[in-house]
Formats: C-alpha cells, sequence, structure tokens
C-alpha cells in the first residue's frame, strides 16, 4: 500500500513540474479579478455563463461553438477528448471577453482505466487504493481535456432497490465520509488549478439516496434529526474538503424540491457551512420544477431556482429563455444573476482557465494519436486495488483458493461480460480493454489446469428487462440473449460442470441493472440463473459463486447451494485478472461490506445502526410481542463491515486507558489483534460507540473509526484508537451537536456484528 501511495503523489507532483516549466501569466487575486470582469459584461453575457450544455442531439456541435462565440454557454459536458474541445475553447476565445469554457465529465470510477464501481471502492476500506483510483483518473481525465468531475457521489443508501446503490459507497455516514474526504483531495490535489487535477463537484446536494421505496427520482421525507445526523455529514465532508463544485440532487426534501429549496443552498449549504463554490443543477432539474408542482410555468421555475443559489443550469435552456424577462420586470434582482454568475467565474479562476484556457487541452501537435491506446491505460493500478474490493463471503472447507492444475468449469452469463464488469458510469472505458472472468481465469491457468466454458443461462430471459435495459442502446444492446432453449443451456453447463473437479459460476446483474433509473422491487438473482445454480448444485461438485453486482442481492438460498461465495461487485477494466488472482490464492481477499446484506426486500431498510426501541428482538429468545419479522430469521445475511480471507483472525478483549473521560481529554481503546492461521493476510479492525443513556434514543452502535492491518501468519499487534468528546458528539432533538454526559460502551471488532465491548463514562 506504501508504494500505492507513492504512485500517487507522484502523479500530483508531476502537475506541480509542468507548471513550473510553464508558468500561467499572473493574474489578480481572485476576487478582485473576478468583480472586474463582472463591471465588463452584459447582462446576456451573464446569463450565457449560467448554461451547461449537454454534447448531444439536443444541440449539434456547430451550433454549440456559434453560441460560444457569442458568449451564451458557459461549459459543456460529455465531450471527452482533447480535439473535441479544443474548437469550443477556440470559439470562446473568438467571444468578446474570451471568458474561457470549462469541459465536465461524469468520472466517477476512473475515465479511461476503468476502476471498481464506487460500492467495490468502498468494500476495500482502504484509503490508500481509493486515494490512487481517484488520482489515476484526474490525470487520465485532464489529459482528455476534461477540467471537471461531478463526483465523489456521496449519498447514503440504505435502500439496495436504489439503482444508484452501485454509485456511492454504501450506508454509513462516517465511512462515506472519510471516502468522500479522500476522493475530493485525489480529484483536485493541492489545486484544481494545476494541469493534471480537475474539479471535484459533489453530489448529489441532498438526501438524494434515500428516495422512499428506493425509486429514483422520488420524494424524501426525512426529520431534521435524521438529515443532520446521518445523511448530510458526507457532503459537509466534501466541502470542507474544498470541492469547487457541487450537484443538486433532483429529489425533493420534505416537498420542496432541492432545486428550489431556499432553506437547503442559502441557510445550510452558503451560510451555515460557508460554501463558496459553484453550484450546478442535475439535468433538467429546473423545468422540472414545473412537474414538481412548485413552479407554474418555466418563467417561474427559472425564478425559483436562480433565488434558490443554482448557479448553472444543466441541459435545459430556462435560464436563457426566462432570465431575461425576469431581470427585466424586477422580479429577479441583478444581485442574484451576479452572484451566480460570480460562482461560476470563480470557479473557472480556480480551475486555472483565466490563466490558461488550453491548461488540460494542450497543442494540437501533443493529441495522443490514438485516445484509446492501450499505452494510456493505468493497468497495474487498477488491478491491485480491485483486488482489495473483493468480499469474501463463504468459503466452506477452504473450498477456496482453487488449485492451478485443477480441470475447472466456468459457467454463467457474467464470464464473458466486458461491458458489464466496468459497471455503471464507465465514462470512456472501452470494452475491448475490459478483462473478463473468462479472460482472468485463463492467463492465471495458463498450461497448467483446464478450463471449460459454458453459458448456461441467458442474464434473464424476460424479454421486457432486456427491452428496458436496452432502450438507449437498440442499435447496439448491452444485453444479447443466447436464443437457445434454457434447458439446453443448462444441460451444456451440467456436462461441463461433470466433467470438472470444481465449478465456478459468474452470476448476478448486468450493469444496467444497477445505474441511474434502475431500481428494482426484487433483489433476487434473475430466475434464469437461479435455476442454473440449483441445476449446478445438483451435480455435487464443489460450486463457487462469483457475484457481478451493484447492489446488495437477496441470495439465502444461493448461498446455502455455493461451497464458496465472492462478492466482487463490478470491479472494472482489470477485474478478470483481480478475480482470478483471489479465486486462486495469488491474493488474500481483505474487503469488508460496506452495506448490509439483507435476506429478503421484505427486510429492508436493514442497516446496522438502527435506533435502540423499546421491545427490540433478540435472537435465540422467544419473538412474540417484539419488533420482529415471524416468518423469516430478524438478522441480516451479511451484516455491515464483515469479510472472510483466507487466513484466520482473532482479537483480545477491549482494553481502555481510563474508565472515565473529561471534555477535552481523550482516553485509548486497545485491543490486540493476531493472525491466527497460515497465511499471511490484511483485515479491518472497526470501532463503534453506543451512547447507553441520553436525551433522545441513539443507535446501537455507530462506526467511528477503523483501520486496515496486515498481518504475517501468527503474527499478532496491538492495535490502538484514541476517542474524545468529538466522538461522542451527536444532534439532539433541538439540532444542537453536543456529547452529553454519561456511558458509552466501546465494541471493536471485524464486522458489525461479532464485537468485543467495555465502557467508559463522560463526565
Amino acid at each position: 500500500m506504501r508504494n500505492m501511495y507513492l504512485l500517487g503523489l507522484a502523479l500530483s507532483l508531476a502537475s506541480h513540474s509542468v507548471l513550473a516549466q510553464n508558468p500561467p501569466a499572473p493574474l489578480p487575486p481572485k476576487d478582485v479579478f473576478v468583480a472586474d470582469l463582472l463591471k465588463q459584461m452584459t447582462v446576456d453575457e451573464k446569463i450565457g455563463q449560467l448554461r451547461l450544455i449537454s454534447i448531444g442531439p439536443e444541440m449539434p456541435r456547430e451550433l454549440i461553438r456559434k453560441e460560444i462565440a457569442a458568449g451564451r454557454i458557459g461549459g459543456t459536458f460529455n465531450s471527452i477528448t482533447r480535439a473535441e474541445n479544443r474548437p469550443m475553447q477556440d470559439a470562446a476565445q473568438r467571444s468578446r471577453l474570451k471568458i474561457p469554457m470549462f469541459f465536465a465529465y461524469d468520472v466517477i470510477h476512473g475515465h479511461r482505466t476503468i476502476f471498481p464501481i464506487s460500492l467495490a471502492l468502498a468494500s476495500s476500506w482502504d484509503m490508500d487504493a481509493i486515494a490512487l483510483s481517484g488520482r489515476v483518473a484526474a490525470k487520465e481525465a485532464s489529459a482528455d481535456g476534461i477540467d471537471l468531475t461531478f463526483a465523489p457521489m456521496v449519498d447514503i443508501a440504505r435502500d439496495p432497490r436504489w439503482g444508484r446503490t452501485s454509485e456511492g459507497f454504501g450506508e454509513d455516514t462516517y465511512l462515506v465520509s472519510r471516502i468522500a474526504k479522500v476522493m475530493v483531495h485525489a480529484y483536485q490535489g493541492v489545486s484544481p488549478a494545476l494541469p493534471s487535477n480537475i474539479m471535484a463537484s459533489v453530489k448529489h446536494f441532498a438526501l438524494y439516496g434515500a428516495v422512499e421505496g428506493g425509486r429514483d427520482y422520488n420524494i424524501v421525507d426525512m426529520s431534521p434529526v435524521r438529515m443532520f445526523q446521518d445523511y448530510l455529514p458526507p457532503y459537509r465532508a466534501a466541502i470542507d474538503a474544498g470541492a469547487g463544485g457541487v450537484m443538486v440532487a433532483l429529489n425533493s426534501i420534505n416537498g420542496i424540491p432541492a432545486t428550489a429549496n431556499l432553506w437547503l443552498m442559502q441557510d445550510l449549504l452558503r451560510k451555515d457551512w460557508g460554501f463558496k463554490g459553484v453550484a450546478v443543477s442535475d439535468h433538467g432539474a429546473i423545468i422540472e420544477l414545473i412537474r414538481h408542482g412548485v413552479a407554474k410555468d418555466g418563467r417561474e421555475a427559472a425564478k425559483l431556482a436562480i433565488k434558490a443559489g443554482i448557479d448553472m443550469s444543466m441541459n435545459d435552456k430556462v435560464y436563457g429563455e426566462e432570465l431575461p424577462g425576469l431581470l427585466k420586470s424586477g422580479e429577479v434582482p441583478q444581485s442574484d444573476l451576479d452572484n451566480a454568475v460570480r460562482e461560476v467565474l470563480g470557479a473557472k479562476y480556480d480551475m486555472g482557465l483565466f490563466a490558461d484556457p488550453y491548461l488540460r487541452i494542450g497543442k494540437t501537435q501533443d493529441d495522443p494519436a490514438d485516445t484509446n491506446a492501450e499505452s494510456r491505460l493505468h493497468r497495474s493500478e487498477a488491478r491491485e486495488v480491485a483486488r482489495k474490493s473483493l468480499v469474501l463471503l463463504k468459503n466452506q472447507s477452504e473450498t477456496l483458493p482453487l488449485k492451478k492444475q485443477a480441470r475447472i468449469a466456468l459457467v454463467g452469463p457474467l464470464a464473458k461480460a466486458p461491458i458489464d464488469i466496468m459497471g455503471s458510469w464507465a465514462a470512456n472505458g472501452q470494452p475491448a480493454q475490459s478483462v473478463t472472468v473468462f479472460d482472468g481465469m485463463r492467463n492465471a491457468l495458463g498450461q497448467q489446469g483446464t478450463l471449460i466454458y459454458a453459458r448456461g443461462a441467458n442474464i434473464t430471459d424476460d424479454q421486457k428487462i432486456v427491452d428496458y435495459l436496452n432502450f438507449l442502446n437498440f442499435d447496439n444492446p448491452e444485453v444479447t440473449n443466447d436464443p437457445r432453449l434454457a434447458r439446453e443451456m443448462i444441460d451444456e453447463a451440467v456436462k461441463a460442470a461433470q466433467q470438472a473437479d470444481v465449478v465456478v459460476a459468474v452470476v448476478g446483474e448486468s450493469r444496467g441493472m444497477s445505474h441511474e433509473s434502475s431500481s428494482r422491487t426484487s433483489l433476487d438473482i434473475p430466475a434464469s440463473q437461479r435455476a442454473l445454480i440449483t441445476a449446478l448444485k445438483a451435480t455435487g461438485k464443489p460450486l463457487v459463486l462469483v457475484l457481478m453486482n451493484g447492489r446488495p442481492l437477496s441470495i439465502d438460498l444461493q448461498q446455502q447451494q455455493a461451497d464458496a461465495v465472492l462478492e466482487t461487485w463490478f470491479s472494472g477494466t482489470e477485474g478478470g485478472n483481480a478475480i482470478a488472482d483471489v479465486l486462486f490464492g495469488d491474493y488474500n481477499p481483505s474487503g469488508k461490506l460496506p452495506i448490509t446484506f439483507p435476506r429478503s426486500v421484505g427486510q429492508i431498510p436493514t442497516y446496522y445502526s438502527h435506533l435502540t426501541i423499546g421491545r427490540p428482538f433478540t435472537p435465540g429468545k422467544p419473538g412474540n410481542y417484539t419488533s420482529q419479522y415471524f416468518d423469516e430469521a430478524n438478522t441480516p445475511l451479511y451484516p455491515f463491515g464483515y469479510g472472510l480471507s483466507y487466513t484466520d483472525f482473532s482479537l483480545s478483549d477491549v482494553s481502555l486507558s481510563a474508565k472515565t473521560l473529561k471534555p477535552g481529554a481523550s482516553l485509548t481503546a486497545s485491543v490486540t489483534l493476531k493472525n491466527t492461521g497460515k497465511r499471511d493476510g490484511e483485515t479491518v479492525v472497526q470501532l463503534y460507540l453506543h451512547d447507553v443513556a441520553a436525551s433522545m434514543s441513539r443507535p446501537l452502535k455507530e462506526l467511528k473509526n477503523f483501520q486496515k492491518i496486515m498481518l504475517k501468519a501468527g503474527e499478532q499487534k496491538i492495535v490502538q484508537f484514541t476517542l474524545d468528546e468529538n466522538d461522542l458528539k451527536f444532534y439532539n432533538a433541538q439540532l444542537k451537536y453536543a456529547a452529553e454526559p454519561g456511558e458509552f460502551e466501546v465494541l471493536i471488532g471485524l464486522d458489525s456484528q461479532n464485537v468485543q465491548q467495555n465502557s467508559f463514562q463522560l463526565l
């Protein structure tokens, strides 16, 4: 991991070297520069700066360049090469005031080299690995002329029916907040003005992961206490880390759409949190205020948005069409317009574009001959990060690791899935450059063993679902079904299994099933694949399930049928090699779940940090008149923080340096971690706290710290955590953030469920 950190540092420092060789022209301080430019701008030019246009059929490139030259566009997104962006920046330099464009893109988990999806990155619990993924993404994106990314996505997700669960970092406030800071620093480095850095725009502000029923674009109705305690901290963490932008959510919050929410955008974001950056609407969100029922027409929608503090209108025409009239009538004061333009110009200043509009575009002669060239990828980094993101969920009788001399049947519709392995929002990743599970296992086996492949099933045989998944890609469908009968495909897979020593089944979701607008009412593996797993189980051969998915799935029966289960999420460009590394034991898995796996969809929500209640269910005791479901086990299938290794670890009792804690002081909680197995391995020691008696109900436990520790076989180490009053604070019923005197339990474990415990008193 130290080597990964040094590589990331080297990538960042390289930008300093470039800047030193080519120092930008000196500019006045930002406030002075922007104020002077504002004085020179016409109303039309100011409004133009608030338009963020999507490259696509909505507006042809020729028209975009004409509008830019007229000063009527401030930025674009979805153009991903220097050759695409240069003519638009040229057009900006032909405009009256030569205000530069910025170019944005959804760089979520890699740009050309695709790293594991965000949920998988969180599974690593490895901040250096996560930072490296962001640093490489920034380097690659900036090399293609991109200035800003709509990331990190830090929405807390506790309902895995939501398709965008795959895009975020899981259910826990503390873990997601830690990652938010890391990703902002990775994208922006010491300054977003450096040529190999890009500006971060944290999203979706706010509470988007709590949409009702897990249904995308839906409402959010939430108490202020839960909002401040559980859902807002990750956005705050990203802003405190210096994120230059915020993308505003599509959902409403307690009846008021975020895009028109004065309290959210002005009182909280600007005044309380002190955010000074640019606020961007989500795609078409301003005109959607009409459908939300808070604006009667486009004129009113534009008025509500600009007054709320939405600086840039993403891909709708409403600011351009309506603001001139609103300003002329006095319904929108000039100061509201100037405030928005000031933030847009300030962001461009911070990105270094006023000093050099071609900072990331460069010169034509320096453009890569092939933007998708293999030499532009960072495969070793992607493979290393992907290995750390894999979570071993079951390993009965040491089924894994596999022997390279074995005869292995590899089956399943996702075994050869170069598009799916990249996951949702795969930026400019090229499927032809992806390493599939089949590729990775074949590479690992070489000439030693035998790999027998059979597809076994389609991802789904439901044609309506296939058509839905291919809706935007009918000319080049992502999901293509094998026309053979399901029985014929299963028979082929069973025959392959009968010839093998062990069966590896790669099953789960296509990437489109875990994406924006891909909410599900069921968390089951599709029926076609469930039938395949049952048939493979019946062969009596050891069965390994390799899961590919962007959300927790309900796999209770399937994990019972399997001898081993490896959660791989969507693991990116080098996913197949990383998965093979773990399957064959060249890498000892160390991932831990950042989100709880329910037994069934009926258990949702199953997040671990739920509040204490008066009639809790206690496993092993009668359930009558307690909070429980009588028709299913009440524990999760796999708890938050869970993940196995090819070695074993033990934890000692928790030792505290003191039994009391005074305000302003600290104490140390210690455990001894021992590798009791026969292999070197890495695990995550997790510290949770429980406030026993407070002015309001508090969670059963809350993650407050963790450390990822590598130990050689037989080695042990004392792991220490420092606690102070800040770790004990929470938002009370009056939204005051404070710690209350009383007893606190310290719980330390290798997952959230199995913990060692001690306690102390806050005086």
